[in-house]
Order: C-alpha cells, then structure tokens, then sequence
C-alpha cells in the first residue's frame, strides 16, 4: 500500500502562469497602481491628486471645465479635489483674463517642488516594476503598449480610472 503525498491546508499548489497577455496586463495594472499609490502617500498624495497635479503643470492656465474634459471626471469631483490640492498650496485658481466667470488653474511653487517629488516617485516606481527588463525592452514594451492603447483610443497620459474617481463628498451624494 503506497502512502499518498497529501498537502496540507496551509501548501498552495505552484501557480502555472497564465499565457494571456490581456490577463498580464490586468494583474500587473492593479499591482502597478496600488504600488505607485503607496509610493504617493509618502508625499501625502493620492493618485488623482498626482494626476491633476501632472495635467495642470503640462498645461497651466487651464479651466477647470477643460481639466475635466480632459480627465474626463465629473466636474463635480474635480472640484473637490482642486479644493483639497489649493488648500494645500499646490495650485491656485486664477480669474481667467479672457472669461471672467472662469477660473485658470496654475502650479504654486510648492506645487512645483511637489511635482519633482512625483517624478523622482515614478522613476523609482519605473525601475522597481520594470527592474528585470534591459533598456531596449523597456523601450520595446513601451512601443507596444503605446499601440495597444491608441488602438483601444485611450487618451495619453490620462488615466481612464478618473472616470471612476469618488471623493467623501460625491461618495455621499452618490
């Protein structure tokens, strides 16, 4: 009588990786983004605060209206969290000289300096997520990836989860 090999509760069998690509990308999305926000709350920042922060630095003296469309988050949230980054002296809303019911948004200086913490964040994040990539196939997968989303019309740099931003005050009118 042959004595059978059992495993006991606590022994998780080998996990075989699974070959699909659109499974890969998920699983190393969730694990990206949760990284990177661990990183960003040791500036004290969430990733949409980073994201806005990111936008408005690339394109100073934007409406709020058109910071939204960009986004595309509803203007209702993006107030929120334009009111919680100005609170913090990140950026500031100017009266947009052209309409005067409009407000431009703009970096303060601590915003800059909080926007070079960022970069040197998503560097270190980069190279932790990619470390086992050479140069050129961090290159090659970029190339790739870049294909991927234009095919599926994402917009660059803006991430498709501001649409599915909540805040405290819209999570209580939701």
């Amino acid at each position: 009588m042959s004595q059978s090999k059992s495993r006991s509760a606590d022994e998780v069998p080998p996990a075989r990786r699974p070959d699909s690509p659109a499974f890969l990308l998920a699983q190393l999305g969730a694990h990206a983004a949760t990284k990177f926000a661990e990183r960003l709350s040791a500036i004290d920042l969430s990733p949409p605060h980073a994201g806005i922060l990111r936008f408005v630095n690339g394109a100073g003296g934007i409406s709020q209206q058109a910071l939204a469309a960009n986004l595309r988050i509803l203007p209702s949230r993006l107030v929120v969290l334009i009111d919680e980054l100005e609170g913090r002296g990140l950026l500031e809303r100017r009266a947009d000289p052209s309409d005067r019911r409009s407000y431009a948004l703009h970096l303060t200086d601590k915003g800059r300096d909080t926007m070079k913490a960022i970069g040197r964040l998503a560097r270190e994040h980069q190279d932790a997520l990619l470390g086992a990539l050479s140069a050129e196939e961090r290159d090659q997968l970029a190339s790739l990836l870049s294909r991927v989303a234009d095919q599926q019309g994402l917009r660059p740099g803006v991430h498709p989860g501001f649409s599915r931003v909540r805040t405290g005050k819209s999570q209580a009118e939701n």
